[in-house]
């Protein structure tokens, strides 16, 4: 094999706040070679998600946080280029967490194979990846629709919260999704068939809630928090089931995180507010593959992806999902 030159996105500081480029330095070295039980994956497509964030922080969660002077976390997919491992061969396809790097050293574990002639390689970053794995499990094993019920998700048109809309459908639910501009409402209304759209930065929010969740709420799919979790707990029905999978509009908060004013409502309404993490189902994702391989074959469930071009744009993608400036799964490319 050639020589090849690596490039990383190494973890420099922890941010206050908003992460910013003095976070971050740009190293060229040597790509490395695969040992005994190893292989070397050429990165095609990176994956950019609200969980890096949190990884950045030096405190206790799911995962342990990002080292100071380790290459940043991130799932991606690329093409095994060289193999000393006897489950993989060059020219195969993987995913997993790959990291912000053009070549990535691994020893196979919790890598999957994936067939990039089935769907295109992005896809198994957002319908068929982390996202849409987590809206699969957090809305069908802790949410637990039922036909006839209302769904409301917020942040409806990212990668998350596109599929569990189309799921809710699918299993015969009237949705509604939250997003932050008329095309996003557009989209999840139009191309997705959510119900109704409420655009929060646009619309008074209680107001708009109660006219399009009129017989209340019954599962609440969380991908935001703060003061938007407030208003959906006015207006949830008894034994209603709230997702909680993420918080983006604390994570870069520099004072006490926000939590609900309107808890209260949990206890009047006997309702339940659970905590999810998509690693908790790794041994079923097969399961959640063939299903949603399934309906997108079928053209019930489809996704969409924001790609942008080059490695290096990394802290500048970062950024875009706090900003909502992307439409989809945001995705690098990494090109050659």
């Amino acid at each position: 094999m050639p020589d090849l030159t690596n490039q990383q996105f190494i973890l420099k500081s922890r941010p206050t706040g908003m992460p910013t480029t003095d976070n971050w330095e740009y190293r060229t070295a040597p790509a490395p070679q695969p040992g005994d039980g190893e292989l070397l994956v050429k990165v095609h497509y990176i994956s950019v998600d609200p969980a890096m964030r949190g990884w950045m922080n030096d405190l206790k969660s799911y995962v342990p946080p990002v080292g100071i002077g380790d290459v940043m976390r991130a799932v991606a997919v690329g093409e095994v280029i060289e193999s000393q491992h006897s489950g993989f061969r060059a020219g195969e396809f993987v995913s997993g967490a790959l990291g912000v790097q053009r070549y990535a050293l691994t020893d196979g574990s919790e890598l999957f194979k994936v067939d990039p002639n089935a769907f295109p390689l992005p896809t198994y970053l957002g319908v068929l990846g982390m996202p849409g794995l987590t809206a699969y499990f957090g809305l069908l094993d802790v949410g637990r629709p039922e036909a006839g019920e209302t769904v409301v998700v917020s942040s409806a048109a990212g990668a998350v919260g596109t599929v569990v809309g189309q799921i809710a459908k699918i299993k015969g639910c009237r949705v509604v999704g939250i997003a932050g501009t008329p095309q996003k409402c557009e989209y999840i209304t139009g191309e997705l068939g959510f119900d109704e759209a409420i655009n929060y930065k646009k619309e008074i929010l209680p107001k708009r809630m109660r006219e399009c969740c009129p017989q209340g709420i019954d599962v609440y799919f969380d991908n935001v928090g703060g003061p938007l979790l407030d208003v959906v707990l006015m207006h949830i029905n008894r034994a209603a089931r709230i997702v909680f999978c993420g918080a983006i509009s604390m994570y870069n908060t520099t004072s006490a995180v926000e939590g609900p004013r309107n808890y209260l409502s949990l206890l009047v309404n006997r309702a339940r507010m659970e905590g999810m993490i998509v690693f908790d189902y790794v041994h079923r994702y097969p399961e959640a593959i063939v299903q949603m391989v399934q309906w997108m074959r079928e053209g019930r469930l489809s996704g969409r992806e924001h790609i942008v071009d080059g490695l290096e744009a990394f802290p500048e993608t970062l950024l875009k999902l706090f900003s909502g400036d992307h439409f989809g799964k945001l995705v690098i490319r990494v090109k050659d």
